[in-house]
Parts: structure tokens; sequence; C-alpha cells
């Protein structure tokens, strides 16, 4: 599901990567890509802005929506983990417990003094 949602979101943000591309930032754009007005004809003259304006707008909600959603379909059944535990379970011994973060390299502290009674 996760390599699906992904493969999704690349196809919108190439589409909406052309649409932005089409439209124009003052005039022109789209109704200056075929010579003689063929464009006006097919879409009118002022409707060819509005419709890339709100297929934009509409595939950059979808865009946002699926990448929120795509952070639920990330597989998270096994835990990594070291290639020390992985060897000692296949070798049948107890693995390894994870040392506490920034313990590494570090030495046990020593054992505290017995209380001295007199």
């Amino acid at each position: 599901m996760f390599i699906f949602l992904i493969i999704v979101i690349t196809i919108i943000a190439i589409i909406m990567t052309f649409l932005v591309l089409i439209q124009a930032g003052k005039g022109g754009g789209l109704a200056g890509i075929a010579a003689g007005g063929a464009t006006t004809q097919i879409l009118g003259a002022r409707q060819a802005p509005d419709v890339l304006e709100k297929a934009t707008w509409v595939l950059a909600a979808l865009f946002i929506v699926l990448c929120i959603l795509t952070n639920f379909a990330i597989d998270t059944g096994e835990q990594q983990r070291s290639i020390l535990q992985q060897q000692s379970t296949q070798q049948g011994t107890q693995p390894l417990a994870p040392l506490p973060e920034g313990a590494e390299g570090a030495q046990p502290a020593p054992a505290p003094a017995p209380d001295e009674q007199n």
C-alpha cells in the first residue's frame, strides 16, 4: 500500500508541475500557446485560466492528503534488531539487551559502599 501511495503522489506531483508551468503570471500562459486563438475556441477566453487554477488547487489538496495518509501506511510490523541480536538468536543464546541511549562505551557505575555501623 505504501509503494502504491508513493507512486500516486509522484504522478500527482508531475501533473501539478505541468499545470503550474502552463499557467501564466499575468495573462498569456495557455492562451499564448496556440496560434490563432485555438485555445480560446476550445475553452473560452477566461475559462482556461480558471480550469487550470482549480485543477492545481484540487491536485495540491489531494497531494497533501495523500502525503499525510502515507504516514499511516508505513509498515511498523517488526522492530529492527542489530546483527548481534540476530546472530545470538540463530545460535540459540540469549540476545543482548540494548544499551540505553548515550551509554555507548560507558562503564558501569561502581557499587555503593555498604553502610558502616558501629
